[in-house]
């Protein structure tokens, strides 16, 4: 027997009223495979979350628009907002008419605006209809074009390929081209265009139905050139492998720099054509950082950021703080790894220093530096030459704690050192600060202390960058380069290349915290302090580039908190219970560390603030 029909839906005007559903007339349908309709869902306006409980079908914009929040943070025109699709920074939006049904439960939806019209708004009764979750199709289309799209318009504003896909939904039974053109977000003449599958390349026609392609991703690949005819997916074939590249199709690479793509087809071309191809680009890049910043609006975030970063400066200028942190201060130790590089450190307590892992890079084996590297710890490193005022440390062969992931180790210094302008073993080490470690601030004023570029002891007061500004951070860095295509584009894949879209939300390293600093080279190993003068991170490594002056994009430090955990767990699993008892009385003086030194045993958990 046939399954009856399922009727379609109207869409309600609100998400919560009180009126009867038409949905629910028709429930004995469809009860099976849905059930009364009643979900709830999480949307973010700008940092505050609120919880929306959807009790009727309607789209994903009715149902936030039930909130007062929106009122208060929305003022555009519908076609003007972004929705985004979970957690994942950039990842994915959806269209403003995407159906509640395919939300699924607890998800989280971040909102926002353009100042330009992202996409139509339906008004066709029969578009308007919603159904249940198992009547639509849902597939994701790179924002990145295919073959011959890279660098042609397919969306009616180019702001979305800030984000990585768009999410777009269908009824089974209707083409992708119907698809397309309903979901308001792409231009009205797409032509003869086709899918490529992300996954395996295979090609789906415009005129094809969607009802194969739910869950994949794919890129739009526009004809080379109007009225030309198309192979067919049969007739279709990958280049071989080993079959070369032409250096137009290389330089069609997102981001890709004229170096790099002679270097990929191992060819001496006339590199006319691939600064023709980077011009075509460049209008359309151009207006992409134009549209994030429309009129003066860059220079006034500018000014902001500015005014933020001088109430910093006038804090940490108050006289005393910088007593306190000159205090503080004398526990940080420049590192010199004699003949492999210069770093920066400070004592954790007795005569125990932490550091960064990095700076042993390939020098240590079985957890000792290999034979012949030596580390010394410079205290007081704050005059300039010719003026010579420090003690001086050697660290001792075997690391106390190594740990690449969260990239720290801990030395430990020999008891007798000695004055740079005198000789004698009546030298104490500084006073640690591990007594003073605390939780990561999510926003708010902060200082490094270090030693970069291997010299003097400095100071640099900073604004803590919170996760959802991350990327905005980096954009706004980037903006002064918009004219200049070419160091743009190089910058771009430079802090590509070294994985700077782990730091963003939902990345690998999304748990540190972020801030801009001078503090480049030799400054890793540095503590950073909060407003207290308390320790929440060590200073570990950033993004930068060569040109046209050194500088950094973003920085970053790793949470003290994570990085004594750890400590705490390989000095009990390798049984150094002597050791183990030390720390604990250090942290007796401090209820953050307290905790993580905790027996597993114990009925408290540990936490990591």
């Amino acid at each position: 027997m046939s399954t009856p029909a399922r009727e379609p839906v109207m869409q309600a005007a609100g998400a919560s009223q009180t009126t009867p559903s038409p949905w629910r007339v028709k429930e004995e349908n469809y009860s099976n495979s849905m059930g009364p309709h009643s979900h709830n869902f999480n949307v973010k306006f700008g940092l505050d979350v609120r919880t929306i409980h959807c009790d009727q079908p309607c789209t994903v914009l009715e149902a936030i628009k039930s909130t007062k929040k929106y009122k208060e943070h929305i003022t555009c025109a519908d076609g003007n907002i972004i929705i985004q699709l979970g957690k994942v920074d950039n990842e994915c939006i959806v269209a403003t008419h995407f159906p509640c049904s395919c939300v699924e439960e607890d998800e989280s939806l971040i909102i926002s605006s353009e100042k330009e019209v992202v996409g139509e708004q339906l008004t066709k009764p029969f578009d308007k209809m919603i159904y249940p979750k198992d009547r639509y199709v849902l597939f994701k289309i790179d924002t990145v074009g295919g073959k011959d799209t890279k660098t042609k318009k397919i969306f009616r504003n180019e702001s979305v390929k800030q984000f990585k896909y768009l999410c777009v939904y269908a009824q089974k039974g209707m083409t992708v081209e119907e698809a397309l053109k309903r979901d308001g977000r792409f231009i009205d003449d797409l032509g003869n265009f086709e899918l490529t599958d992300n996954e395996n390349r295979v090609i789906t026609e415009g005129t094809q139905k969607v009802d194969n392609l739910h869950k994949k991703s794919f890129k739009v690949c526009l004809p080379r050139c109007k009225g030309k005819k198309h192979e067919t997916a049969v007739t279709r074939r990958l280049p071989r492998k080993n079959q070369p590249t032409p250096v137009s199709d290389v330089v069609q690479q997102s981001g890709i720099s004229v170096k790099t793509a002679l270097e990929k087809t191992g060819s001496s071309v006339n590199t006319e054509e691939i600064y023709e191809r980077l011009r075509q680009q460049f209008t359309e890049l151009r207006n992409l950082m134009e549209n994030r910043f429309p009129g003066d609006s860059y220079q006034e975030a500018l000014n902001l950021r500015r005014e933020n970063f001088g109430k910093i400066q006038q804090s940490f200028s108050e006289v005393h703080r910088i007593r306190k942190m000159l205090k503080l201060g004398q526990s940080v130790c420049k590192l010199n790894v004699r003949d492999v590089c210069e770093g920066t450190g400070f004592v954790l307590f007795d005569s125990f220093v932490l550091t960064n892992a990095h700076l042993f890079k390939d020098y240590v084996e079985g957890g000792k530096l290999q034979e012949g590297v030596e580390v010394l710890a410079l205290f007081g490193y704050e005059d300039p030459e010719p003026e010579r005022n420090y003690s001086c440390f050697s660290a001792k062969k075997t690391f106390v704690d190594f740990d690449v992931e969260l990239d720290y180790a801990i030395l430990e210094l020999n008891p007798e050192g000695q004055l740079s302008n005198k000789q004698t073993t009546n030298v104490k080490v500084p006073q640690g600060l591990l007594r003073t470690f605390c939780p990561l601030p999510q926003i708010g004023e902060a200082c490094i202390i270090g030693h970069p570029a291997g010299g003097v002891k400095k100071m640099d007061p900073i604004c803590i960058i919170e996760k959802e500004g991350r990327r905005q951070n980096v954009q706004d860095h980037l903006n002064p380069y918009k004219d200049t295509l070419l160091t743009l584009m190089s910058i771009r894949q430079i802090i590509s290349n070294r994985g700077i879209d782990d730091l963003m939300m939902g990345g690998s390293k999304d748990g540190v915290v972020t801030y801009n600093t001078f503090m480049y080279h030799g400054a890793s190993g540095s503590p950073v302090f909060d407003a207290l003068g308390r320790v929440f991170g060590l200073h570990t490594a950033g993004y930068c580039y060569g040109f046209p002056k050194e500088e950094s994009v973003i920085e970053y430090a790793q949470p003290v908190l994570t990085i004594f955990k750890k400590f705490v767990d390989n000095l009990r699993e390798s049984g150094k219970m002597s050791l183990l008892e030390r720390v604990k009385k250090v942290a007796e003086q401090n209820s953050h560390l307290k905790k993580l030194t905790q027996d597993p045993d114990s009925s408290t958990p540990m936490e990591v603030d």
